[in-house]
């Protein structure tokens, strides 16, 4: 069973990777947001359509274009305790 720690760390390098960002230090905590031009990340909405197809391609998962979708992946912890939850 993966733990929430890992599955932050994890889902903060597929993150990176399919948005094409550069690791940051420090690095990003669980509840900061990653969407938006106020944010260290600054993604918008084609990094959000990467993002998800790395989740759905990793972990099966289709995120739909919905209120609950832009919760879950207002940050990296939102993420992560929806994938856990799913994959428990």
């Amino acid at each position: 069973m993966t733990t929430r720690h890992a599955m932050i760390a994890e889902l903060t390098a597929l993150i990176l990777e399919a948005t094409e960002k550069a690791p940051m230090a420090p690095p990003l905590s669980p509840d900061e947001a990653i969407f938006g031009t106020g944010t260290r990340l600054a993604l918008d909405s084609l990094d959000a359509l990467q993002v998800s197809m790395a989740l759905q391609k990793r972990y099966g998962v289709r995120l739909a274009d919905s209120k609950e979708t832009r919760r879950i992946l207002a940050c990296v912890g939102n993420l992560a305790d929806y994938l856990l939850q799913k994959h428990t």
